[in-house]
């Protein structure tokens, strides 16, 4: 039995077949990249293991545990936590009270609470900023802010839509140290992603979509250098990642 089992798991939207029939596992501590052109349906893929879509057919089991029926926030209970590609914190609230909200699921009392989201906060970089309002973070730091909410509610498997997105190369390097320390300390990650430097550094597998369908799945260089792979999505410029 794998960590997680996708099977067979499809979503329409009207005409619009957004997952098709998709096949996914993975194993307790790996780090598996999704990639794929925009439309694809990795962010639908995300909603449906999140609790956020119901699919029209498939089944999802997280840990044995078929997922089908349960709510966003009795997913995040069982240990499935997600970042979203638009971030969207408490503007008004602290940094560290916007973590607080998130460690709530884990630490009903306050108290408890706050000392979780302290730690959360440090982990991320954000220690010397925990004070400040979030509406006068940069964009950098409110990735990181969207990942220590997630990491709040103490998951084992972290769901990571496009947390790179935006970032120049620097932030993007420190962002790629982050999520890899984070897997080495036992979290699970399934990381949604254009940067391709970043998604090959990190990723033990990559499974690839086109419109709504797994187009292909394996190791980074493999997938790199699959004709179906360049044609949907790296396109014939694309670098070798030995030359990124």
């Amino acid at each position: 039995m794998s960590f997680l089992d996708v099977t067979k798991l499809s979503k329409r939207f009207g005409g619009l077949q957004a997952v098709g029939g998709l096949d996914l596992s993975m194993a307790q501590g790996e780090m598996l990249g999704m990639i794929g052109p925009n439309g694809a349906g990795k962010t639908t893929v995300f909603n449906l293991l999140s609790g956020f879509l119901a699919p029209d057919a498939g089944e999802i089991r997280f840990r044995g545990r078929p997922l089908h029926g349960l709510k966003p926030h009795e997913i995040c209970r069982i240990g499935l936590a997600r970042t979203f590609q638009i971030v969207r914190p408490f503007p008004q609230l602290s940094v560290v009270d916007n973590v607080r909200i998130a460690a709530l699921a884990r630490h009903p009392a306050m108290g408890e609470a706050l000392h979780a989201a302290r730690a959360v906060v440090e982990r991320v970089g954000l220690g010397a900023r925990r004070g400040e309002p979030a509406a006068g973070l940069t964009l950098a730091d409110r990735k990181r802010l969207e990942l220590a909410r997630a990491l709040a509610t103490e998951p084992s498997l972290l769901l990571l839509d496009e947390v790179m997105a935006g970032l120049h190369a620097t932030e993007i390097d420190a962002m790629v140290r982050l999520i890899g320390a984070i897997n080495a300390d036992g979290v699970s990650v399934l990381l949604i992603e254009h940067n391709m430097r970043a998604v090959m550094s990190l990723s033990h597998r990559i499974v690839v979509l086109s419109f709504g369908e797994k187009i292909a799945e394996g190791a980074p260089r493999a997938v790199a250098a699959d004709r179906r792979v360049i044609e949907a999505y790296l396109g014939e410029e694309y670098v070798h990642p030995a030359q990124a």
